[in-house]
């Protein structure tokens, strides 16, 4: 069973939790900062609050860091809890335990050293969130800055995050196609291959009857030339008796 995030081990450093109120004081003090919004009055906090250039110029660490790690609040027996970042500078040595505990929580939760690992992403983010807090708390600008620079790292990454997705979205889009188009492909092969299969059976029969037809043909054709050749050895035959009965003739008649 996952724990409640309150108790959940983090590497952002939180100070003592402070009680906000119970349940129902917190509602009712919603519904009249709800109530006092809708008839344009503003909320006892709000009206106490000092002028904008006032509040810029009395702004402490603790507010800047509230601003940029903003505390976590919970429900507990009935109560409300505020525990917000702790305030305490820190010193080498808690930089050093920082740099020791990350690796034992990476090792512990074991985390993918490579590649794509959201249990190592967030807990560089724990860490790079308390580093912010210890470079806030002596310097706010520079909090400030390396605040804008975590979120524009973090929009990278989701940007990223995004690109990859719909990358692996549109490969698997692709790749079905691909395999549509592949079995659309097969069954045409296998389509054309029976229509080859055909006409070569086709083929083969034309081809025979092709052969029968030019065999019987040869064998007209030498029976006729046979033929031919008979009735031109008959016709020389009767031409050469003619011809010596002709001159058997012309010898038997007395000339005048």
């Amino acid at each position: 069973m996952a724990q409640p995030a309150h108790k959940q081990e983090t590497l952002l450093k939180f100070d003592t939790p402070k009680l906000a109120g119970n349940r129902d004081k917190r509602s009712r003090s919603k519904q009249a900062s709800t109530v006092s919004a809708a008839v344009g009055v503003p909320p006892p906090a709000a009206r106490s609050l000092p002028p904008i250039e006032a509040a810029a110029k009395v702004l402490q660490p603790e507010d800047v860091l509230n601003d940029i790690l903003p505390p976590r609040e919970y429900l507990e027996n009935g109560e409300w809890w505020v525990q917000c970042v702790s305030p305490v500078i820190a010193t080498r040595v808690d930089v050093k335990k920082l740099q020791d505990r990350l690796d034992q929580l990476l090792k512990f939760r074991q985390a993918r050293e490579t590649g794509i690992c959201p249990i190592r992403e967030d807990l560089y983010s724990q860490c790079f969130d308390e580093l912010i807090r210890q470079v806030t708390i002596q310097c706010a600008e520079r909090g400030r800055l390396m605040h804008r620079v975590r979120d524009e790292m973090r929009m990278t990454i989701n940007a990223y995050r995004t690109l990859y997705e719909s990358s692996i979205a549109f490969g698997m889009r692709k790749a079905l196609q691909a395999e549509q188009g592949k079995r659309e492909l097969e069954e045409r092969i296998q389509l054309l291959e029976k229509q080859n299969a055909d006409y070569e059976k086709k083929l083969l029969e034309a081809q025979s009857k092709h052969d029968q037809i030019q065999k019987r043909e040869d064998q007209l054709k030498t029976i006729a030339i046979q033929k031919h050749a008979d009735e031109i050895a008959h016709y020389k035959k009767q031409n050469n008796m003619l011809k010596q009965q002709l001159l058997e003739y012309n010898q038997s008649v007395p000339q005048r």
